[in-house]
């Protein structure tokens, strides 16, 4: 398969999500996509008979999935878990969260051993509500991708919620997680795992495909409202953004830096008083065949800080020089720039787009979503 989906699941005092998860995962998928995908639900309470309940209702539910294979149940036995007892009391916890998020890590543990074969990428989930087509959507990123190195790519900002992994990470990241179980939650082990694979910074994508669903968490029943404000449900416009890197003229205020105005990071690029001959480049790493581009700038908050007058240009791919010969598609408009359809006006790949500022003005610079669509893999390159 291309993709597997693994979920946890424990009794909770409260309703059950884990129903609405699964509906939300098959119901926003086309019958192309789950072709493609299998689910995997780890039951890991240790109250059998629980178990065995939601088993029978999951079969009864999902009748069909079941019978393809689409969605398996697995249940690790208490038997095989390390100590839960006389645990290490990090970070002034109480003994009950201790063991809760101690034993959640080696619960996530034994799901990601069991899938490590099963799929070329994992992806780690929660209670959530999905995306319309989140598989593609995650495909087209993979793509974006393919060649750079990456150890997960983060489709939600919360906790472990929409983390994708390579699934030949996934036995080295299964003892990771058993051999720290103690030491700190499920989600604080991912972004260390991330850092000693080499990745130091997350890889967001925007807008979010995963949403948490609860309202009570699986500890005690507590209250959980945490929502990711960047979560779409309809994503018909999501932007491939390959990777690139960015070099710009105008002086960048404190962390404001100018790969936050491309959809693969969180929040967005804000200069200092652009100048005329100012410019923002964006380069990748490898040559595109694009299909539309769309750049935003000022925001919400901030109004007056969007560019004033400028225009976008492209360069060409060629093997003599890289980002040499220039060529203008057009104005900005009200601080926005919009080109569609392009595979019928530029046919060959582009190595450079370039913002360039026409006129000095008095406000700040904010760009806060440069998208880049690529033409689809059906025409010839």
């Amino acid at each position: 398969e291309f993709l597997a989906i693994g979920l946890c699941s424990v009794k909770r005092k409260h309703e059950p999500y884990l129903i609405d998860t699964l509906r939300s995962i098959f119901e926003q998928s086309s019958s192309t996509e789950l072709q493609q995908m299998v689910v995997v639900v780890h039951l890991c309470d240790f109250d059998m008979a629980w178990c065995e309940m939601t088993a029978r209702l999951i079969t009864k539910m999902f009748p069909s999935h079941v019978v393809a294979k689409r969605l398996l149940l697995i249940h690790a036995p208490e038997e095989i878990y390390p100590s839960l007892e006389g645990l290490k009391a990090n970070y002034n916890d109480p003994p009950d969260r201790v063991r809760f998020r101690s034993k959640q890590n080696a619960d996530y543990s034994f799901l990601l051993s069991f899938c490590a074969s099963l799929a070329d990428y994992y992806m780690l989930e929660d209670d959530l509500k999905c995306a319309n087509n989140f598989f593609t959507t995650i495909q087209k990123a993979i793509v974006s991708r393919q060649n750079t190195y990456w150890v997960n790519l983060e489709f939600s900002r919360l906790g472990y919620i929409g983390k994708l992994y390579h699934g030949n990470d996934l036995p080295t990241l299964a003892q990771f997680l058993l051999l720290f179980y103690q030491e700190m939650p499920c989600d604080w082990l991912l972004t260390h795992f991330r850092v000693i694979l080499t990745q130091n910074n997350p890889i967001n994508f925007k807008p979010a495909l995963f949403q948490h669903m609860g309202l009570y968490s699986s500890f005690r029943g507590n209250r959980n409202e945490l929502k990711d404000g960047d979560f779409q449900e309809r994503t018909a416009n999501v932007a491939d953004n390959p990777a690139a890197t960015f070099h710009t003229s105008i002086k960048v205020f404190e962390d404001y830096r100018p790969e936050k105005a491309y959809s693969t990071e969180s929040g967005y690029f804000w200069g200092k008083t652009p100048v005329a001959g100012d410019y923002f480049m964006l380069k990748f790493v490898e040559p595109q065949k694009l299909d539309a581009i769309e750049v935003l700038t000022s925001s919400v908050e901030r109004k007056n800080d969007g560019l004033k007058a400028g225009y976008l240009e492209i360069a060409s791919h060629t093997k003599e020089q890289s980002c040499s010969s220039f060529k203008m598609l057009g104005h900005f408009v009200h601080g926005e720039f919009r080109a569609q359809t392009l595979n019928g006006t530029i046919p060959f790949k582009i190595d450079c787009i370039r913002i360039n500022v026409i006129m000095n003005q008095t406000e700040w610079l904010i760009i806060r979503s440069i998208s880049i669509f690529l033409v689809p893999k059906n025409f010839t390159v």
